[in-house]
């Protein structure tokens, strides 16, 4: 008979193993000698152990599911529990419910992840509907397009829920979609019907535009040009094609027209220069009689500058306020003079004047007498309150001094 410390082989070539229960029988070897016998089995018991090591490396490295690792964990214990190797089996026991004890373990760790993601994934699906909703409602077509398309493929990137919440947020995220579309096809309907419109209010537009290129009436013709400017405005785009022909025709037939006026002001605006020239003369010799020293010497050569003036003809319009300006100064010269003068000898003016100096003058002594009164009784809030009465008063009271003064005294 051999042994060794975990099994043996009796004289008739039954192999044992000795676990915690007892010995075992392993198999029986006829073969050879007990001690190949027991190196066999001893050798199957390695095989086992390695199997053990390679599925515990798995669990440990690998993201091998748990249904897969208790099949290999069954596949072993069976192995184990059929005694069919010498070693020690108890120990590899331990090893596998230790094995088990991972697994489930793992399985409880993949259990709360995938709750987690789950319910991560349940609220950005949540989120990319509340957005779709929101931009349903919106009118940036372009952007807001851009951004739908987007979302759809932020929600394929994500998990799927279970079938009916998966199947209920897909169904508000379609429908926030299909609403968008169905409000952008309409609009852009509406913006088609409205450029048709304008294509047609723009060609009646060009059709007289083409028809007034020939006119002499300068004016009148030109105020039309300005009216029809406005309409087109006013008449919105047509699509882009139409629209660029029906500008180049409208623009073209203004150009024929303004082009033949701008011939015939050229010669009108030599014209005005010279008498541009003239006028300025007549604006320097006016402008000698300021300031005024014989009021009615100055008003006399004024009106005989003034009817030369009358008698030359139009000067260019970018020129005119400036050479009229300077005859306005000259004629506000003349009539500030005639007030100042009216003012100064005005017997009636000079009564009211003084009179309301007087009356203003009497009420800031009063004022004052008020005010020193409530000094001494110890009364500064009225004092306060009448000095600033006095202040008003004596500015009223300074102004009409001003206005006296015009009168010589």
């Amino acid at each position: 008979m051999s042994s060794d410390p975990w099994g043996r082989v009796d004289e008739t070539g039954t192999v044992y193993v000795r676990t915690a229960d007892g010995e075992q029988v392993v198999g029986s070897w006829q073969a050879g000698s007990p001690e190949e016998a027991l190196a066999y089995f001893e050798r199957k018991y390695d095989g086992i152990v390695v199997e053990i090591g390679l599925l515990e490396r798995r669990v440990e490295t690998t993201d091998l599911s748990a249904k897969d690792a208790t099949t290999a964990i069954d596949h072993l214990r069976q192995q184990v529990d059929e005694h069919h190797a010498v070693g020690d089996l108890d120990a590899l026991r331990k090893r596998l419910d230790a094995l088990v004890a991972t697994v489930e373990a793992r399985r409880e760790e993949r259990k709360v992840l995938k709750a987690k993601q789950t319910d991560e994934a349940r609220k950005a699906k949540e989120a990319l509907v509340a957005e779709a909703e929101e931009l349903a409602k919106s009118e940036q077509w372009r952007a807001a397009g851009e951004r739908l398309r987007a979302l759809v493929d932020t929600w394929k990137g994500l998990p799927r829920l279970d079938r009916k919440s998966d199947d209920e947020l897909w169904h508000r995220f379609s429908h926030a979609r299909s609403a968008f579309s169905k409000r952008r096809k309409a609009h852009f309907a509406a913006l088609d019907a409205q450029r048709e419109e304008a294509r047609k209010a723009k060609e009646k537009l060009v059709a007289e535009a083409e028809s007034l290129s020939g006119s002499t009436d300068w004016v009148g013709t030109a105020a039309r040009y300005r009216d029809l400017m406005t309409e087109w405005k006013a008449a919105g785009r047509a699509q882009r094609e139409a629209e660029d022909d029906l500008w180049n025709r409208f623009r073209g037939a203004q150009d024929v027209f303004f082009a033949a006026r701008g011939e015939v002001f050229a010669e009108r605006d030599a014209e005005q220069g010279e008498n541009l020239k003239l006028k300025e003369e007549l604006a320097a010799e006016a402008e000698k009689l300021v300031p005024v020293k014989d009021l009615k010497a100055a008003r006399a050569a004024f009106r005989g500058i003034n009817e030369r003036w009358e008698a030359i003809g139009h000067v260019p319009r970018d020129a005119r306020p400036k050479v009229e300006g300077r005859m306005q100064a000259v004629e506000r010269a003349l009539q500030e003079a005639e007030e100042s003068e009216w003012r100064r000898t005005n017997p009636e003016a000079r009564a009211r004047a003084e009179g309301l100096t007087g009356q203003l003058q009497a009420a800031v002594d009063k004022l004052r007498g008020q005010i020193d009164t409530a000094r001494a009784q110890g009364n500064n809030a009225r004092a306060d309150k009448l000095a600033k009465e006095l202040e008003g008063r004596q500015a009223l009271l300074d102004q009409a001094l001003k206005g006296l003064e015009e009168f010589g005294g």
